[in-house]
């Protein structure tokens, strides 16, 4: 009976688990149809609408803040890098490569809000809220300096754009030929419905420009949404596991884990997140959690990868190199900041000194959220459209 009981068990957790590998595979291929449907959408606004509406980014400062604001307002920074993705694979070449490269990086700040906001949940325990905080205030401080230091070097070498380059050259263009994304055609027949719906609602180009943008920009955020929603289903359980096994490993495979669990759940969010009520807990140091938050940052970029793979046309190459110059970035401060003490203690003091002052005001750190991730990007961006 028992071991009846015991192989009817087994079965059962064995369909659920293909259950969900199969939901996220459907998911994914959702997600990518999102992803083509931006660019060809955007394709329908004309060049000049196009030209206008992304002005702003030329000046990079502004763009980092564009990538910022967006990341906050969705919660998520898989779905802006791959809507950055698929502006710049798209057509008509609505946003540049160069100026993409600020954005994926303002990105990249925008994403450590939600463990920051996690982290708040503790306010009403002190020495909690100062360890939660600290923590929260780590991953944003790597990622602002980060910034600091790359975005002049990339503006004055263009390093991240020669390297994704030639990388990218490696994969389009062997042997003289085309790059074609294996999902093209399976995308393309996907994708033939939303367009006869839009085509069937709207005579003019503008109003079939916004129902595909605005119907793509749903369906990758949906997609996402419920892919992180089913890989936490599948992996949530055993996360805090492989965290807690990390603290007593070395640096780098504390990275690595970092990496693999936000690849599994498809979100760096998720991952630092976890950190914030460890870190409360007394179970995980700063110093700890640090490594950990700088593997979940090289971990997100997959979705990037994987957006790359819905692009095709002219502009293909594009929409490769950008995901290229995203996981380089991150692998760059990673491989400078970290090793070097002097550097790596920069964003562990600032996070300590914010959290000591936020302890003591707790306003101080309700402002530092609305200021930092909302209120000085719509500022600097509204201050530049009216004064352009």
């Amino acid at each position: 009976m028992r071991i009846d009981s015991l192989s009817e068990s087994k079965r059962q957790e064995f369909l659920f688990v293909v259950w969900r590998v199969v939901a996220v595979v459907f998911l994914l291929l959702v997600f990518l149809l999102g992803v083509k449907g931006l660019g060809d959408g955007f394709k329908l606004f004309g060049s000049n609408f196009l030209d206008s509406f992304f002005t702003l980014t030329a000046n990079p400062f502004v763009g980092i803040f564009v990538g910022v604001l967006a990341t906050t307002l969705v919660q998520s920074s898989s779905v802006s890098t791959s809507m950055i993705v698929g502006l710049v694979a798209a057509p008509e070449n609505p946003l540049p490569l160069a100026n993409a490269v600020p954005m994926i990086m303002g990105a990249n700040i925008g994403t450590t809000v939600t463990c920051t906001i996690v982290s708040l949940a503790h306010m009403g325990r002190r020495d909690e809220f100062e360890k939660a905080f600290a923590v929260a205030g780590c991953h944003d401080f790597f990622n602002v300096l980060a910034v600091m230091i790359f975005l002049p070097l990339e503006l004055a070498t263009g390093y991240l754009q020669s390297i994704a380059r030639f990388l990218s050259s490696l994969v389009v263009g062997i042997g003289g030929f085309t790059y074609e994304s294996p999902f093209k055609a399976l995308l393309s027949l996907g994708f033939v419905p939303i367009q006869s719906l839009a085509e069937a609602l709207f005579d003019l180009d503008l109003g079939r420009a916004i129902f595909l943008v605005g119907i793509s920009a749903g369906l990758i955020f949906l997609a996402l949404w419920l892919i992180v929603r089913l890989m936490r289903t599948l992996v949530i359980s055993r996360i805090e596991t492989a965290v807690t096994s990390a603290l007593g490993s070395n640096v780098l495979i504390a990275m690595v884990i970092g990496v693999v669990v936000t690849v599994m759940v498809q979100s760096s969010s998720i991952t630092t997140s976890i950190m914030v009520p460890l870190a409360a807990a007394g179970v995980l140091r700063l110093e700890q959690a640090f490594p950990i938050t700088i593997g979940a940052n090289i971990g997100t970029t997959i979705t990037a990868m994987a957006a790359a793979l819905a692009v095709s046309g002219v502009n293909a190459q594009a929409g490769i190199e950008i995901a290229i110059v995203h996981l380089f970035f991150n692998l760059s401060a990673a491989i400078l900041i970290y090793p070097v003490e002097r550097i790596r203690q920069v964003p562990l003091r600032a996070a300590r000194i914010l959290a000591a002052v936020a302890v003591k005001s707790r306003k101080v750190a309700l402002c530092y959220v609305a200021t930092m991730f909302y209120g000085f990007p719509a500022l600097l961006i509204y201050l530049t459209k009216v004064f352009e």
